[in-house]
């Protein structure tokens, strides 16, 4: 599919007369193209940062850092609004764009459920998995636990590892169409 678009570039020009504006007007065209499935995950793969989409009775949007490795978008989050709509209603959406330096978009959308890790023997394994992952990068904590407001001293740690398992994977790329 192919969809037209503009591109606006405004300028001024002096002369001895006074200052004109000039307005440039170039159409060019846009190609929106379907991309395969494994597209779909080494874009995950190679992402680090989307955006969390959560249900309720009012939609709310949350960026993440992230790691993804076997089906899994694996993070991290202290508690708050974003870890109690999950545990309300584990069916999730994380939105991840990637986007080339040459322009044009890559647009993937992970449909899927969250799965918390907590401390305790039946998801240790998964937990340190999860952030083996993470800590490859060196600031993969901080949206995760950076909250506006100061959180009480507990006598447990209370962040949470958790994963959103892909169920389905869809997406989109475009570029500059000749």
């Amino acid at each position: 599919m192919r969809l037209a678009s503009f591109d606006f570039h405004l300028g001024q020009k002096s002369s001895s007369a006074g200052t004109t504006v000039c307005v440039q007007l170039r159409l060019f065209r846009v190609a929106i193209n379907f991309i395969f499935p494994r597209i779909f995950v080494q874009i995950l793969e190679h992402a680090r940062f989307g955006h969390l989409v959560l249900g309720g009775g009012q939609p709310y949007i949350a960026a993440i850092y992230f790691a993804f490795a076997g089906n899994v978008a694996y993070s991290f989050s202290m508690p708050g609004r974003k870890l109690d709509l999950m545990r309300a209603n584990d069916k999730v959406c994380l939105h991840v764009e990637h986007l080339p330096s040459g322009g044009g978009w890559t647009s993937v959308v992970v449909e899927g459920q969250f799965e918390e890790f907590p401390d305790d023997s039946f998801r240790h394994d998964e937990r340190v998995h999860a952030w083996s992952l993470l800590r490859q990068h060196s600031d993969w904590w901080e949206i995760g636990s950076l909250k506006p407001a100061e959180l009480p001293v507990l006598s447990e740690p209370p962040h949470v590892f958790y994963g959103i398992s892909v169920g389905s994977l869809s997406g989109r790329s475009a570029g500059r169409g000749d």
